[in-house]
């Protein structure tokens, strides 16, 4: 069979929504944090029509909200479509079909994942584009992607390489494999004290030369991830991300002549920089090949009240509509052993804290909490300061988090709520997740 071209080989909405809505029908059951023995033994569904309120769930919990969600998925398909370039956002990040599938039918031109196993969760729930921002070099996992590419013409994806070595080690796994299929492949360029990546044109062009002499492997573009090299808005910061990109650009421009196939890709963008990706490398996207930019933006959706606040594009440039943190942590105080001292019941097991510890905001049906912190955070609890009296032992605290990546990695069924701000919030769905 020939090779296909990832970039425009899917039609239509590229994930199976019968699989994804028959997740309605799971039976909820002990496994689900937060959910009251009252939805046990009902689906999904059945539990949700019930009309559950947040006051009916336990504590610790991580919800989403309905409004944010919604105005976040609007805006960022509106900017990219102004941009005109296209958006892979990284499913890692939620690892939940349902929310996938609400970026598909928004516009995405498909799904990026990190793993085999983010990739197998994929595969099951029918995604047929995938661009999987990492190099597969797991010889089982292989042969299972070319069994995955000979049994399904639609299903396309494309792997990342950074080495002559992996090269090598992915050509030789495929052959024995008996792959009908090459796999198409980007070559990554990294930077210095960065993460993976070619430490530079001239070995990211070595490496595209060895891609060139393998019949199992396809080259379909390149490839890089700014994020890794700032962690900051600052002037130095963004200089660093644009040469970073000029590199990757002058790389695109130099393999012009040898790829071997129409549109080859060029992707880079988490969320920190998406604006900045695309001043520099949406150009010679058009340039070269005349295939879109290929965006990975994947904590958009849910964003925070942390890292992405102070650092999104749409919050530093002013323009535009800002996106807004679709996630909150609830826990409830139970202790108040000191004066200026509360613990809650959510700790590191519950909640994200490796961008920032989690924010105090309000306490529910009460008040905001003003000049509150939180200070530390153990396995089980969150030492939270200076709330006072206005946190009182069994009041539950609504708290910012930082980072989505490490907030829904904790939780299997996540509730979304109606409104996180209103009075009494409405559970109006369930997010599944498959970490």
């Amino acid at each position: 069979m020939g090779p296909q071209c990832y970039a425009t080989s899917v039609e239509g909405p590229g994930i199976d929504g019968g699989l994804v809505a028959a997740l309605a029908e799971e039976r909820l059951d002990w496994r689900f944090k937060a959910l009251p023995p009252a939805a046990w033994g009902l689906t999904a569904r059945e539990y949700l029509a019930t009309g559950p309120r947040l006051t009916q769930l336990g504590t610790p919990m991580l919800t989403l909200d309905a409004g944010a969600l919604a105005h976040n998925l609007r805006t960022m398909a509106a900017w990219c479509d102004e941009a005109g370039v296209a958006l892979a956002p990284h499913g890692k990040t939620t690892m939940a079909p349902a929310l996938w599938q609400s970026q598909i039918e928004a516009g995405c031109h498909g799904i990026t994942l990190a793993n085999l196993s983010q990739l197998r969760v994929a595969r099951a729930f029918g995604v047929q584009r995938v661009l999987l921002a990492n190099t597969l070099l797991d010889p089982a996992g292989l042969a299972w992607l070319a069994g995955e590419l000979a049994a399904d013409p639609d299903f396309a994806v494309v792997s990342w390489v950074d080495s002559v070595a992996s090269v090598r080690l992915m050509d030789r796994a495929l052959r024995t494999a008996a792959a009908e299929r090459p796999v198409e492949v980007l070559v990554e360029l990294g930077g210095p004290h960065g993460r993976t990546g070619a430490r530079g044109v001239p070995e990211a062009l070595e490496v595209a030369a060895e891609v060139l002499r393998s019949p199992a492997l396809r080259l379909a573009g390149v490839c890089g991830y700014e994020g890794a090299l700032a962690h900051d808005a600052s002037r130095a910061g963004l200089d660093t991300v644009r040469d970073y990109l000029r590199q990757l650009a002058y790389l695109h421009r130099s393999l012009a002549d040898d790829y071997p196939g129409p549109h080859p890709l060029v992707t880079a963008g988490g969320s920190a920089y998406f604006d900045t990706v695309v001043e520099e490398l949406a150009p010679v996207a058009r340039e070269v090949g005349g295939a879109p930019l290929v965006l990975r933006s994947g904590a958009y959706l849910v964003h925070d009240d942390g890292f992405y606040r102070g650092i999104s594009p749409l919050a530093r440039d002013g323009r535009g509509r800002p996106f807004r943190s679709a996630m909150h942590g609830w826990a409830r105080v139970v202790s108040h052993p000191e004066p200026q001292l509360s613990l809650l019941d959510g700790g590191k097991r519950d909640l994200p804290y490796d961008e920032g510890l989690p924010e105090p905001q309000l306490v529910r049906g009460g008040d905001e909490l003003k000049g509150a912190t939180v200070t530390a955070l153990n396995d089980q609890h969150a030492f939270l300061r200076d709330a006072g009296e206005a946190a009182p032992v069994g009041a539950v605290v609504r708290l910012g988090l930082s980072h989505p990546c490490t907030a829904f990695d904790k939780w299997q069924l996540i509730p979304v709520l109606d409104d996180a701000d209103a009075d009494e919030p409405q559970v109006v769905d369930l997010v599944r997740t498959f970490f």
